[in-house]
């Protein structure tokens, strides 16, 4: 069996895990339509050139994803600051390694 490591957040959890009471029907219920409802997407339109959206579907081949699944994957990354720009930090690591 492989050990999992855990974070400080999910050992605080597992620590207290004797403490935690099994929620009510309700509760369960309540928590099920927030989940549901954070899921929900909406459709949208959006004006792109053709050499940038042919760039993207390139680099979303090269993931192996669908390219609106590309697309929407670097605005969720990117609007929960997610988003990292590799070529950025390796230059930034170089200028510190001097």
């Amino acid at each position: 069996m492989s050990k999992i490591k855990l974070d400080k957040f999910e050992n605080e959890i597992e620590k207290n895990a004797e403490q935690f009471e099994t929620a009510s029907p309700k509760t369960k219920e309540k928590v099920k339509r927030i989940i549901s409802k954070a899921n929900e997407k909406n459709r949208i339109t959006l004006r792109i050139n053709n050499q940038t959206l042919e760039s993207i579907k390139r680099k979303a081949q090269e993931e192996g994803l669908p390219y609106q699944t590309f697309i929407s994957s670097i605005l969720y990354k990117y609007a929960n600051d997610k988003l990292i720009d590799e070529k950025h930090i390796l230059k930034s690591l170089r200028l510190l390694n001097r």
